[in-house]
């Protein structure tokens, strides 16, 4: 074989051997560290695009649940301690690490507040909507009373860089564990005296439900006032795996669109500030196919 036939040759080897690479390169994560959940979308959910408004014909644009994992995007929820008593005040301390282990300091404002703090118990009760104070070190501290035993839920829903973030972490609380069934959906609920009314359609899975909410007592209307930069804010949690869902409220009405991403069961928290004080109403909510 010739001088120049040999050299053709090796350039081609040479070609298909950087070709495989760059290839094998590409499906690798070229961020490690990061959970492999972060490109996935929750079961039965869509891969995610922006925050699911602008579909036609009424469907929302695919989106995911959150707060399914300790970590996403390179960011970990740690808590400083995973068990409390029942009964007794604790003083919940947490950060928000990066890859490094670093803890994150600066945080966006979302609905007036730069950190939201969500606990909930493994069947949907005990829920408390808390907003934690930020230490010197970047951590954030707020106290805590859970008064039965049970696995609680403990999510963190922030945003870093305007991107929103939802990261959540259990949190055991010793003792006899009497859970609840979860309660069978009805439009009405009463808290504080007060009769909250959910007025929609049946919502499907991933179409935009318009949720609208009503408050009277004794059959008279109740003047609903600002809370959190709106007239409300909704905690949607799924059923079973109690994956986190993104509301957006009207901020002139007790008015949520949501899209729900799977069919099947979910409890609603709605909070509200009424004659001077905050109230929680729930709901659950049956989603159609």
């Amino acid at each position: 074989m010739s001088l120049a036939a040999r050299i053709a040759g090796s350039a081609t080897v040479l070609a298909l051997v950087f070709g495989a690479a760059a290839l094998a390169g590409s499906r690798i994560d070229a961020r490690p560290g990061e959970d492999a959940r972060d490109a996935a979308p929750a079961i039965g959910a869509m891969a995610a695009n922006g925050d699911g408004h602008g579909a036609e014909g009424g469907r929302q644009a695919p989106q995911t649940v959150r707060g399914l994992a300790v970590s996403e995007g390179g960011l970990t929820l740690d808590l400083a301690r995973t068990t409390a008593r029942p009964g007794r005040r604790t003083d919940l301390v947490l950060r928000i690490a990066d890859r490094a282990g670093r803890t994150v300091r600066a945080f966006d404002v979302e609905h007036t507040k730069r950190m939201h703090l969500v606990v909930v118990r493994r069947d949907m009760t005990g829920f408390q909507h808390l907003h934690p104070t930020q230490r010197p070190d970047g951590a954030w501290t707020v106290p805590l009373t859970l008064r039965e035993a049970g696995s609680y839920r403990v999510f963190a829903d922030f945003s870093v860089g305007g991107r929103p973030r939802t990261l959540a972490r259990d949190l055991a609380v010793d003792g006899t564990l009497r859970s609840r069934p979860l309660a069978a959906p009805a439009p009405v609920a009463e808290t504080d005296g007060l009769r909250v009314r959910l007025d929609h359609a049946t919502p499907r899975a991933g179409a935009e439900a318009d949720l609208r909410f009503s408050v009277t007592r004794d059959g008279r209307p109740v003047a609903v006032e600002p809370y959190l930069g709106a007239r409300g804010h909704l905690v949607a949690l799924r059923d079973g795996d109690l994956a986190f869902l993104h509301v957006h409220p009207d901020p002139g009405r007790l008015r949520f669109m949501a899209a729900f991403p799977t069919a099947g069961r979910y409890r609603l928290f709605l909070q509200f500030r009424a004659e001077g004080r905050v109230h929680t109403a729930e709901f659950t909510q049956e989603v159609a196919r």
